[in-house]
C-alpha cells in the first residue's frame, strides 16, 4: 500500500449528494437497467433519463453555487466507462473530467464516488458480487479513474452503502439480483469490504493527495423487547464489522435517515411516530446518534456524506433538516472530528424500486422539461449553512 500525504479541505464541507444512475439517465448497460424492467421485478417505473444531468450538469452546479454551498458529491459510473472488460471508453472519461473541472471552476469540491449501487452489465452476468474477481476487477477500475481523474478529485468515496446493496440484494431482495439468504448476504458484505479495500489502495497509488473513505450506511435501532439479540445480529453484519475494518482508511463516511425498531419477529414495518413518505420513521435524531456511534468505534475523521427526508411537505424536510443540524452542532461542540455534511439530495431523483414517487430533493425536476426550480427547503438549507459555525471557520 503506497504511503501518501493526504489533505483535507480547510473548511466544512457542505454540500449535497448525488449519484450518477439517479441523475444522468440510467442507459442500458447496467444490472438495473435489466432489473428495472424485468419480470416480477419490486421496480415501479424504469429510470429513463432521470433527471438529464448528463447533459446539464452546468445547471446542477450553478445551483450549488447560488446557494453558497462549497462541495458536491457526485459519482461516477463504471458502466459508462468500462462498458466490456477491460475496455474503457475514454469518452466518458473526458465528460466526468470536464464535470470535475467544471465543479472546481466554480470553487466546488468534487466528492466523488466511484460505485454507486449499479453494476455494469459484465460483471453482473458473471455473478456481480459473489462473483471471486469482484474484488480484482473493481481496483482496476478504480486504478483506470484514479490514474484519468485523480488529479480532480477533492475527495473519494470508493463503495456507496455497501451494506445496503448486501442487504437489499442478497437477503431483502428487492435489488439485484432480488436473492433472500443470510449466508449469501453475510458472504457478500464480507466481499464488499474486500472491493472496499482493492479500490482504496488503487486509488493511492494513482496522483492526487485527496482522502478516500467508504461511505456506510448507519441507523438508530430500538429493540422491542424479544428483539434484542436481532439488533445485535443486524448490527454486526451492517454496521460493525464494517466499522471495525476501515481503521486505515482516511476517513469515514456515515450516511443515516431514520431509525429503525425491531421486534422478536423482525423490523416493524409500520412504527408510531410520525412517517415520512418512504414510510419510515421522521427521526433527525439519527444524525447526532450515528456519528456519536461511529466515532465510538473509529478514530478517523468523520463525513456526514448522506442525509435527509423524502417528502412532498417541504416544511416537513426543513423541520427534519433543522433536527439534523441541531444534532450536528451537539456533536461538534463535543469535540467529535466531523469534517462535513451532505444533505441528500440536489434534486428529486430516480429512487431505484420506488422510482420517482419519493421526494428527496431540495430542487424540484419537471418530468417533461428537465426544469429545476429550488424549494425552500433550498434556501432555508443555504441560509443555514452560512449561519453555522464550526472550529474550522
Amino acid at each position: 500500500m503506497t504511503q501518501r500525504e493526504v489533505r483535507f479541505p480547510d473548511e466544512f464541507l457542505w454540500g449535497t449528494s448525488t449519484s450518477a444512475y439517479q441523475i444522468e439517465g440510467g442507459g442500458t448497460n447496467t444490472d438495473w437497467s435489466r432489473y428495472e424492467v424485468a419480470e416480477g421485478t419490486h421496480c415501479v417505473e424504469p429510470c429513463g433519463p432521470a433527471c438529464d444531468s448528463w447533459n446539464r450538469y452546468e445547471e446542477d452546479l450553478d445551483l450549488i453555487v447560488e446557494l453558497g454551498l462549497n462541495s458536491f458529491r457526485l459519482s461516477v459510473e463504471w458502466s459508462r466507462i468500462e462498458p466490456q472488460q477491460g475496455v474503457i471508453d475514454h469518452e466518458a472519461i473526458a465528460h466526468y473530467r470536464a464535470v470535475l473541472e467544471a465543479c472546481h471552476a466554480r470553487s466546488i469540491l468534487p466528492v466523488v464516488t466511484l460505485h454507486h449501487f449499479t453494476l455494469p452489465l459484465w460483471v453482473a452476468d458473471v455473478g456481480g458480487f459473489e462473483n471471486p474477481d469482484i474484488a480484482a476487477w473493481m481496483g482496476a477500475y478504480a486504478k483506470v479513474v484514479g490514474e484519468s481523474l485523480g488529479s480532480l478529485i477533492g475527495i473519494a468515496c470508493t463503495v456507496n452503502e455497501p451494506n445496503i446493496v448486501a442487504l437489499m440484494g442478497y437477503l431483502i431482495g428487492a435489488f439485484p439480483p432480488a436473492q433472500s439468504d443470510w449466508l449469501r448476504f453475510s458472504n457478500v458484505n464480507t466481499a464488499m469490504r474486500a472491493c472496499h479495500v482493492a479500490m482504496r489502495d488503487a486509488l493511492r497509488a494513482t496522483p492526487g493527495d485527496y482522502p478516500i473513505g467508504m461511505p456506510l450506511s448507519m441507523n438508530e435501532y430500538e429493540a422491542l423487547p424479544g428483539g434484542e439479540d436481532l439488533v445485535e445480529s443486524i448490527r454486526h453484519e451492517m454496521e460493525d464489522e464494517y466499522l471495525r475494518s476501515v481503521g486505515d482508511d482516511d476517513y469515514l463516511g456515515v450516511q443515516c435517515y431514520t431509525k429503525i425498531v425491531i421486534g422478536p419477529d423482525g423490523r416493524i414495518a409500520h412504527p408510531e411516530g410520525e412517517l415520512t413518505e418512504m414510510g419510515y420513521l421522521f427521526w433527525p435524531q439519527s444524525v447526532e446518534y450515528t456519528l456519536r456511534r461511529a466515532a465510538s468505534m473509529v478514530s478517523i475523521p468523520i463525513i456526514m456524506t448522506e442525509n435527509g427526508i423524502g417528502t412532498d411537505d417541504d416544511e416537513q424536510r426543513i423541520r427534519y433538516l433543522t433536527g439534523a443540524l441541531a444534532g450536528l452542532r451537539n456533536v461538534l461542540d463535543d469535540d467529535i472530528d466531523v469534517r462535513g455534511y451532505f444533505q441528500w439530495s440536489l434534486l428529486d431523483n430516480f429512487e431505484w424500486t420506488f422510482g420517482y414517487r419519493p421526494k428527496f430533493g431540495i430542487v424540484a425536476v419537471d418530468r417533461s422539461t428537465f426544469a429545476r426550480t429550488p424549494k425552500p427547503s433550498a434556501q432555508w438549507y443555504a441560509e443555514a449553512t452560512k449561519n453555522f459555525t464550526t472550529s474550522n471557520d
